[in-house]
């Protein structure tokens, strides 16, 4: 043996008893278990911890504001639902991926690789029992009834399934990327299939054919193939009686517990159970936002009951800003008056706006499309009460489990991602100087302080005017001063060449390097 080779494998030897010794030290110290809530399109405004005229009572939201960290200026690195999902558990932009833009269907292939780390797998390292239920939409590895892998569905509209061999298993989906166990549905309820999951099989095998759900508003759906009985109207409930089983089941166990919870609600169909009906103010959406504040609720009583509560960290947020806010109805810039439509009358009818006064709605560049809920309950070491208006992501909960285990994740994961966990503590107020954001269509802004830069015109999402050629101007970009201008109507570009420049640097370094490397504040 030669010496290179002699001391390459002295390294070799030298980092796995770092690792292993890391991995150790983690499962010997007491960590806390880890609930992460995450709603459907719920905006800023929804709950009255954030908005205390929102027409919806949110108790359990409010009780968690109360008992925990309310955080004012928190973000999803996207305004859509897929890049985000991955994004949280990852700790790397979704953008990349091969999912420069968009979502996924209900029959996508996985988007997380086979060789990045998540969530679930660097807390099984640390002895967790990880348990994911409920809306996955990450893709998964479907086959069709020729036994061929399906693959990306291109520019055409969400696949109805009818050619998938679904006794077939799955995989690539949750108990392939770190989860011991999975329930849920494959995407979203406006897109096939209307099925449920378990772990890797379809629970009962979808024979029937959807045209439309009966009882819900803006369905936005296409049609597809369903499993008998399988209403929308149940699947909510559904998740939150899979939910406590999880961690009714926990009590006795040694080892902490991860359980991902991503919810259906509010987003389209708007389908409230019979029982909810009228608990709000704000018709059927509003209803639906009170049922998953009541799923929330029957999370922490569970808690409660198990003697879970006091060393359980809950976080609570949503993938993207709300889609039911006046900010998509407004007169547009050339002074025209905004068509009407059902989604805008219904706005109008009970005046309750998700985003509160942000500007936009889900799938915009706009503070609307991103800024969202984030509520943090950890007793053993928060302190209760407190509000924090640091600026956090979603993107930050990757490398806050990995301070909190004392485990790094392999690979490129964690790369965009900053622990919060010093703000939780009191030990910072601040953990990152800027944030990427990303719209549906790919545009790109940078938070700094309180400037907002946006690559482009328009809202690259829902709101009109929506893109460049809606302009009859050739200014390139957006540039906002939040502090002053919080809703985004008085454009600065051409008044602010060099921080132009500065955050257009510095957007490119974190495209081309990471967020992590671009630098801490």
């Amino acid at each position: 043996m030669n010496l290179s080779t002699h001391f390459r494998m002295k390294i070799l030897t030298f980092t796995f008893i770092l690792a292993l010794s890391a991995t150790l030290h983690a499962q010997d110290q007491e960590l806390p278990n880890i609930v992460i809530i995450l709603a459907d399109d719920m905006g800023w405004g929804d709950p009255q911890c954030y908005q205390a005229d929102s027409k919806i009572p949110t108790p359990a939201l409010d009780r968690i504001a109360r008992e925990g960290m309310r955080f004012t200026d928190a973000h999803t690195p996207s305004s859509v639902c897929t890049p985000t999902r991955y994004t949280l558990l990852t700790g790397r932009y979704c953008w990349r991926t091969s999912l420069e833009k968009g979502v996924l269907d209900g029959f996508g292939p996985p988007l997380i690789g086979k060789d990045e780390d998540t969530l679930a797998t660097l807390l099984k390292r640390a002895g967790y029992r990880t348990a994911c239920v409920g809306k996955w939409h990450l893709g998964m590895q479907w086959h069709n009834l020729d036994g061929e892998a399906v693959g990306e569905r291109g520019p055409q509209r969400f696949r109805p399934g009818d050619d998938i061999d679904f006794k077939r298993n799955i995989t690539g989906g949750p108990n392939d990327v770190g989860f011991d166990s999975y329930f849920g549905i494959s995407a979203s309820l406006d897109m096939s299939p209307y099925a449920y999951l378990r772990d890797r099989r379809v629970e009962t095998l979808p024979t029937e054919w959807h045209e439309q759900i009966p009882d819900t508003i803006f369905m936005n759906g296409v049609s597809g193939v369903k499993s008998p009985e399988f209403d929308v109207h149940d699947v909510l409930p559904r998740f939150g009686d899979e939910a406590v089983e999880v961690i009714l089941s926990h009590q006795s166990r040694k080892e902490p517990l991860f359980l991902y919870l991503p919810l259906n609600s509010p987003h389209l169909p708007v389908s409230p159970s019979a029982s909810v009906k009228g608990k709000s103010e704000a018709g059927d959406y509003g209803d639906f936002v009170w049922e998953t504040d009541e799923i929330v609720g029957r999370v922490l009583d569970a808690l409660d009951e198990a003697e879970m509560s006091e060393d359980t960290l809950v976080l609570f947020t949503s993938d993207n800003g709300g889609l039911w806010h006046w900010w998509d109805f407004r007169a547009d810039d050339d002074g025209g008056k905004a068509p009407t439509t059902p989604r805008g009358d219904y706005v109008r009818a009970f005046n309750h706006q998700s985003n509160a006064d942000w500007r936009g709605t889900k799938a915009d560049i706009y503070e609307g499309g991103h800024r969202v809920p984030f509520l943090i309950r950890w007793p053993a070491r928060v302190e209760a009460g407190q509000v924090s208006d640091a600026l956090v992501e979603l993107t930050d909960l990757f490398a806050t489990v990995e301070e909190i285990t004392g485990l790094d994740g392999e690979k490129t994961s964690g790369m965009d991602s900053f622990s919060i966990l010093p703000i939780l503590t009191g030990e910072s107020e601040t953990v990152r100087a800027f944030s990427v954001h990303h719209s549906l269509s790919g545009m790109f802004a940078l938070r700094q302080g309180s400037w907002k830069m946006i690559e482009g015109r328009g809202s690259g999402g829902f709101t009109r005017p929506r893109a460049a050629r809606d302009f009859e101007d050739d200014t390139p970009g957006q540039l906002y001063d939040l502090e002053s201008d919080f809703q985004e109507t008085s454009n600065r570009w051409s008044e602010e060449a060099d921080r132009i420049l500065r955050m257009t640097n510095l957007l490119d370094q974190i495209r081309e390097t990471s967020a992590r490397e671009a630098g801490e504040p």
